[in-house]
């Protein structure tokens, strides 16, 4: 069983040399695909003689048809995408591989996420549940796409592709289709990724709002009448979970100071980040 990772590219030499290291020592047999929109920075004066990704070089209307253009590309069995300012952790597609290979029946997974900042100090973390339906489709994405990974039959039995013509929030509309679908899901229980708060996230953008806002609307009207219940079991729902609660912990990772060798952050006071 093989994975393939997705990483859209466009002007972000640095954050994507990170990435492309942390899968790279994954220790599986992954191949990694490169979506680069043409960068005019630098990028692929390295990027096309790095041979441990497949890059392609071609013009795209936005984050999510580049995606797309990388999942028809894949060969893997088990499919994901890795933003260029995000990283996996040691041993975590070796954790999803496994759990993939003892569970047939389960299509989709989600791992934990580990949140730091511009330079790479732990600045919290999130620890997920499968998503619901509802929740998704009047509030958010509990979810993030760095620590989400699913068989290659959910995209192209249902011909489950992301909406090109959204250009920030399309992972939230994609789970939105696949919950209605009722694709089986689980979760890892452990982090598997690495999120960075480089102050130009898309999440809290405009259009990303408006996005949002339009997928609400889609909504049925009971559900929208009910958001603040659906918010309350939400959280309900993580409490009893033990999702706001965390020991202690170390996680390694590349940074812009050390680009060939993982260093290691100790994490004595954990806090959750990015709950709603």
């Amino acid at each position: 069983m093989r994975i393939s990772i997705i990483t859209p590219s466009f002007r972000n030499s640095d954050w994507l040399k990170l990435c492309v290291a942390s899968v790279a020592d994954q220790e599986v047999e992954v191949e990694h695909i490169i979506q680069d929109a043409g960068s005019d920075d630098g990028t692929l004066d390295w990027l096309l003689q790095d041979k441990r990704v497949r890059t392609f070089v071609e013009k795209d209307a936005g984050m999510y048809d580049a995606i797309n253009r990388g999942l028809r590309r894949a060969t893997g069995d088990v499919l994901a995408w890795l933003n260029c300012d995000e990283q996996y952790l040691p041993g975590a597609l070796a954790s999803v591989m496994k759990i993939f290979e003892a569970n047939p029946q389960i299509d989709m997974l989600f791992g934990d996420i580990v949140f730091v900042n511009d330079q790479c100090a732990y600045a919290g973390h999130r620890k997920v549940q499968v998503p619901l339906l509802y929740h998704t489709w009047t509030c958010h994405l509990s979810t993030l796409s760095c620590a989400t990974f699913f068989r290659r039959r959910v995209v192209f039995d249902g011909d489950e592709f992301f909406d090109p013509r959204m250009r920030d929030s399309g992972d939230g509309e994609w789970m939105v289709r696949l919950l209605r679908r009722r694709v089986r899901m689980a979760v890892l229980g452990r982090f598997t990724s690495v999120f960075t708060l480089t102050g130009d996230n898309m999440s809290q953008k405009p259009n990303s709002l408006r996005e949002a806002r339009e997928l609400h609307r889609t909504a049925p009207a009971w559900a929208r009448f009910a958001k603040p219940g659906i918010i309350l079991h939400h959280r309900l729902r993580r409490l009893a979970g033990g999702m706001y609660s965390q020991q202690p912990f170390s996680f390694s990772l590349y940074t812009r100071s050390s680009p060939a060798g993982r260093e290691l952050r100790e994490v004595r006071q954990p806090t959750i980040r990015c709950e709603q």
